[in-house]
């Protein structure tokens, strides 16, 4: 429980955000420790605290002929050799209750998924590995919900707890981010947690050749959903990033270009800066943060 207070403390005082980040799901070991190298160089050179995700099993897959990763066993063998190799903390995910003590031994996060958001038997057993939670907000939920979620760690014993917004219900296959849930998910007394990617799913809205369906997404509006959660100014991002998203065999339309991340990163890290040391006028922007005069727009008010 310590390390974890340390690090939870850490995140909670990054400057300007924390990243979470990494490809959705375990393809190989050969895979996540080159993802997680240039992550890892990346977040250091805009100067983020970084955590490594991802996931070892996709237990929600839209159908049951899709990829789902190594398994817990393996996966976690991994994430743990990641962890050892690049000096870096760990979130993955979990979906049952018997996962939570074995997951608690490597990852430093245990990211509780969006549709189990409520389930009370799996976020006691998370709460009470120690480790921090970062509980994302089902899409069916209002954010009033997460200050119940939230209690039900601190209520198992663990004060370290994290809520995560990644997009509302619109219809059958769309998502919509409301970013009036940002504020309002403080009520939870816990770091905010903007997920950039998953809010840009379009569940079960991408037919697939030979029938059945898949998730699909809006890719290209990741930049403009992360502008936004951070001038609202969010506690950490959660982004999902591939070298390869097209070919990525699990959520491709949702994941970040890994090529597209340092500069992605940098044009956030210049709003959230402008808006916390409290510039408020072209001019001040202009001599202060190097970028995109629509940004200094976005970020100030202008």
């Amino acid at each position: 429980m310590e390390s974890s207070a340390l690090l939870f403390n850490q995140l909670k005082a990054a400057d300007p955000f924390f990243l979470l980040a990494g490809p959705n799901v375990i393809e190989s070991e050969e895979h996540i420790f080159r993802m997680a190298k240039h992550i890892k160089t990346i977040a250091a050179k805009v100067g983020l605290p970084l955590v490594f995700k991802s996931s070892f099993d996709k237990a929600n897959r839209t159908s049951s002929k899709s990829f789902r990763g190594p398994g817990m066993v393996e996966g976690l063998k991994m994430l743990e050799k990641v962890k050892l190799a690049y000096d870096i903390p760990i979130v993955t995910d979990v979906h049952e209750t018997i996962q939570c003590e074995a997951v608690g031994r490597v990852a430093d996060i245990i990211q509780i998924p969006a549709f189990l958001c409520r389930q009370t038997d799996l976020l006691v057993a998370a709460a009470k590995t120690g480790k921090i939670v970062n509980i994302k907000k089902g899409q069916f939920c209002a954010a009033s919900v997460m200050v119940n979620s939230a209690e039900k760690i601190r209520l198992a014993g663990n004060p370290n707890v994290m809520v995560c917004e990644r997009g509302t219900m619109f219809g059958y296959n769309d998502l919509i981010v409301d970013p009036r849930n940002f504020e309002w998910m403080r009520e939870a007394n816990s770091p905010v947690v903007a997920d950039v990617t998953h809010a840009l799913q379009q569940p079960a809205g991408k037919k697939l050749d030979g029938g059945g369906v898949a998730s699909g997404g809006l890719r290209e509006l990741i930049p403009c959903i992360a502008r936004t959660a951070v001038a609202v100014g969010v506690d950490g991002i959660f982004m999902e990033v591939h070298d390869d998203p097209l070919n990525a065999p699990v959520d491709g339309p949702t994941q970040w270009p890994l090529r597209n991340l340092e500069e992605l990163l940098e044009e956030l890290v210049a709003i959230a800066t402008c808006l916390i040391h409290g510039i408020y006028n072209m001019a001040d922007v202009s001599d202060s943060c190097e970028v995109d005069p629509i940004i200094k727009i976005l970020a100030c008010g202008c």
